[in-house]
């Protein structure tokens, strides 16, 4: 536990140190120079040393007094920062969005700048996780939940809805489904998986092409990693057209032919009633914005 003076006394003795006057410093502080006078003598009175020699209309601080004051002037000017770092905090709204580790990594990672442009005063926080948060115990404000839905105790919107289809690198030479014989192809891990999943083994049945084994490649826990993979030319992915929308416009990938598979829907959630939140609202306002121009690339 640290000894120290009083905390008044060393404030007196810091403004009048550096104004070197008891008057200017008793004015700073809202005190009579007869306080300030007071408080400084105290001050020396604790440590047991003088702080400032008396002399007609002012003072000059002593060899301890000089010692001191830096100290404390730059003790009091971390104390005003750190002061209004709190303060400038806390006026700052901010909201946290919970999204899967693949949207997060492959949508709204990239468009971070553009949200601090659209939302000027609301800082985003972004957690990433494939299990889903309870938002009811306000473990995130809002989450992009990829399912069908309902969801229970929160209101949801759709923002899109996804579709599937085999993209690679243009450097892989794929051109046509037979091309597909012969290449690796690049699978991720779905949490839950059913007839419709849209997976290798249903994109070949519908597509109708056979001597491609279904189960061939190479798998990833994560379709970012799959995705990444792909634009390294490493094989032809089946992934969501949403989350690639970037790198077919960029050409790092491209879509050599369908078909394309139906995919669930993206929704923004939370919690009921929460609607009328402001956050929620420019939230809501950015992401509607920020996907409608992905909206035709998703549904072709």
């Amino acid at each position: 536990m640290r000894t120290l003076p009083p905390l008044t006394a060393l404030r007196a003795f810091e403004a009048a140190a550096r104004h070197l006057s008891f008057k200017r410093a008793a004015r700073e502080l809202g005190v009579t120079p007869t306080a300030i006078s007071h408080q400084v003598r105290l001050l020396e009175e604790t440590i047991g040393v003088r702080l400032f020699e008396r002399r007609a209309r002012r003072v000059v601080a002593t060899r301890e007094g000089q010692l001191l004051y830096p100290v404390l002037r730059d003790g009091f000017d971390a104390f005003a920062r750190a002061l209004d770092e709190i303060a400038a905090r806390r006026a700052r709204r901010a909201i946290t969005l919970s999204a899967t580790t693949a949207f997060t990594a492959r949508w709204l990672v990239p468009r971070v700048a553009a949200f601090r442009e659209a939302c000027p005063g609301l800082d985003l926080r972004l957690h990433a996780s494939d299990e889903p948060v309870d938002l009811r115990a306000a473990e995130a404000d809002a989450a992009i939940r990829y399912g069908r839905g309902p969801y229970p105790g929160l209101a949801a919107e759709v923002l899109v809805a996804d579709r599937f289809a085999p993209v690679c690198s243009p450097g892989l030479g794929v051109r046509r489904p037979v091309d597909l014989r012969g290449k690796p192809l690049l699978h991720f891990e779905w949490r839950r998986e059913g007839r419709d999943t849209p997976t290798w083994r249903l994109w070949l049945e519908r597509a109708g092409l056979s001597g491609v084994r279904a189960d061939a490649g190479v798998t990833f826990s994560d379709e970012a990693h799959a995705i990444q993979a792909a634009i390294a030319g490493q094989g032809v992915a089946l992934v969501s057209l949403f989350l690639v929308d970037d790198d077919l416009k960029s050409g790092a990938l491209v879509q050599p032919f369908g078909p394309a598979l139906d995919g669930h829907r993206y929704h923004l959630v939370y919690p009921e009633g929460a609607a009328a939140r402001e956050e929620i609202a420019a939230l809501r306002r950015w992401l509607t914005a920020a996907m409608a121009g992905e909206r035709s690339q998703a549904k072709r």
